[in-house]
């Protein structure tokens, strides 16, 4: 619920079978939109970053560096066929993941 555009974040995953590995950004903005490329569901309410993600990022969490996991990493935007991160990517906010799972977020 703190988290503010600017804020220094770390993605963490297993992209392309090569990991885990740790790539550093900022979240660029909160409140964020995304549609995937191939028309399916639409998404709302995403925490837009730009630490480097990739395929096999997804699932892992954005943290920030106090520690705090404040998303789960979920789609990158990518115009492209080549299915590689071109600085966008969006999470979904920790406290929306922990609803849809059924358990507080703290």
């Amino acid at each position: 619920a703190h988290l503010t555009p600017g804020e220094e974040a770390v993605a963490v995953g297993v992209p392309s079978g090569v990991g885990p590995s740790v790539s550093s950004g900022v979240v660029s903005g909160l409140k964020r939109g995304f549609r995937s490329p191939d028309g399916g569901q639409q998404m709302s309410n995403l925490i837009q970053f730009d630490a480097a993600a990739n395929p096999g990022n997804s699932g892992g969490p954005l943290v920030t560096l106090d520690g705090q996991v404040v998303g789960i990493v979920t789609a990158i935007l990518n115009p492209t066929p080549a299915r590689t991160f071109l600085g966008i990517g969006f999470a979904v906010p920790i406290e929306n993941a922990a609803a849809a799972a059924g358990q507080p977020p703290f």
